[in-house]
């Protein structure tokens, strides 16, 4: 990205520029800005595509995606308190609805998930931006820098407030979570191994069906003693 295409002039050529012009002004540019700008080895190609651009910003745009799924499952586990998950408490920013005494609406992962929408839709109009140079010119770099600079100054402001004012005071519910760990039927694959797949699978579907705990179904069916159960189904010991 700090390769420049100055002294290029047209198409690549360098036709009636100074043979140092090039060396001495990207000099001159780095002196000043303290960065590394240096010469395009190839001017034709740093004229004709922006592809270094193009590949940084797709970095950005895998950022934004895991950001995405950070805030989404941050705002499912937060659901509730008690008709969803409700497995996390997201601090109280602001008042949640003039409509609904109470509610706390989970703004930040709210403004996060539109940034990272935001910051796709920049990366289709980059590679856009990049697509349509034709031949030995691409005239599109304004669309692409503006909306290159767009998506890193939305994904830094967002990450500084999604971290100040949610994940720092974000709280487990560890009552809810143990409930939930408790009555998750998925435990079953723990006694796969020791009565086989179809029973447990038995057991599983016998507690579903009967509003059974699945160590009240696994004791049920007669194919499990209690201190078998016990031993074996430890969820610390399946992670």
């Amino acid at each position: 990205m700090y390769a420049l295409a100055l002294g290029g002039t047209a198409v690549g050529t360098g036709m009636n520029a100074h043979p140092q012009f090039a060396a001495r002004a990207i000099a001159e540019l780095a002196a000043h800005s303290g960065l590394p700008w240096v010469a395009a080895s190839n001017r034709f190609a740093a004229l004709a595509g922006h592809e270094a651009l193009l590949f940084a910003h797709g970095a950005l745009k895998t950022l934004a995606a895991a950001l995405m799924k950070i805030a989404n499952d941050i705002r499912w586990l937060a659901s509730g308190p008690r008709a969803g998950l409700g497995e996390l408490k997201l601090p109280e920013n602001e008042p949640g609805s003039s409509i609904m005494p109470g509610k706390v609406n989970p703004t930040q992962c709210e403004a996060m998930t539109m940034v990272a929408a935001q910051v796709m839709g920049n990366d289709v109009a980059i590679n856009i931006g990049g697509a349509l140079g034709n031949f030995e010119l691409n005239v599109f770099k304004p669309l692409i820098a503006y909306n290159f600079l767009h998506s890193t100054r939305l994904l830094a402001d967002t990450m500084r407030s999604f971290e100040r004012y949610a994940v720092r005071d974000i709280q487990a519910d560890e009552a809810k979570i143990q409930q939930s760990l408790n009555n998750s039927l998925m435990l079953a694959t723990a006694l796969a191994p020791h009565i086989g797949y179809d029973k447990a699978a038995m057991i599983a579907k016998k507690a579903h069906a009967e509003g059974l705990s699945l160590r009240a179904a696994a004791l049920a069916s007669g194919f499990v003693q209690a201190e078998e159960f016990d031993a074996w189904v430890i969820p610390q010991n399946m992670v």
